[in-house]
């Protein structure tokens, strides 16, 4: 495939599993009232890109996917009561940053099997202290618990969790697929 020709598809490729992403997100399984839930492996589309087209792609669709998450949420989190700085940092540690570090699910892709395994928990787990930071720092002030810290890792671990194990399995079990190993082997 010629340069530009593989630019185009790679582009394309990279704006329907976008595309996608967002869309199973709007499948949500349970949503917390403070944001997160689960959703029917919203997360997988983006990890399976990075593994693909390498961090590179998959990087900037997955902040691609960020901004579209924050878009579909922000009218939720503007009725939140945050303070303007709180606001800028869950903008920040619970979009942008929790949803382009799923860019980073083809960093061991070389490994195979094993490579695609641990870099779907790589992320999802980078993902969850995101936004276990974010709970700690930001959302402290909803906290009736005596340590912010078992409440952050409870509430974000109640919907990361579940993500983590769907995730990993689906992509564990998409990459055996015979047709996807002919897609994998065009790259």
């Amino acid at each position: 495939m010629e340069m530009s020709k593989k630019y185009v598809y790679k582009l394309t490729l990279s704006a329907i599993f976008v595309a996608l992403a967002t869309v199973l997100s709007l499948i949500k399984v349970y949503k917390l009232p403070l944001g997160g839930a689960v959703t029917l492996l919203s997360m997988l589309p983006i990890v399976m890109l990075s593994v693909m087209l390498g961090v590179k792609w998959g990087l900037g669709a997955a902040f691609v996917y960020s901004l579209a998450q924050l878009a579909l949420d922000l009218g939720d989190v503007l009725t939140w009561g945050l303070t303007p700085a709180s606001l800028v940092g869950t903008i920040l540690l619970d979009y942008i940053f929790a949803f382009t570090v799923l860019g980073l699910g083809g960093l061991f892709a070389k490994k195979g099997y094993l490579g695609i395994c641990i870099g779907s928990v790589l992320v999802m787990v980078l993902r969850f202290l995101c936004h276990f930071v974010s709970g700690i720092i930001i959302f402290d002030i909803w906290c009736e618990w005596d340590s912010v810290w078992l409440y952050s890792l409870c509430y974000n671990g109640s919907f990361m969790l579940p993500e983590l194990i769907l995730t990993t399995v689906a992509a564990v079990l998409l990459f055996r697929l015979p047709q996807v190993k002919k897609i994998m082997n065009q790259q």
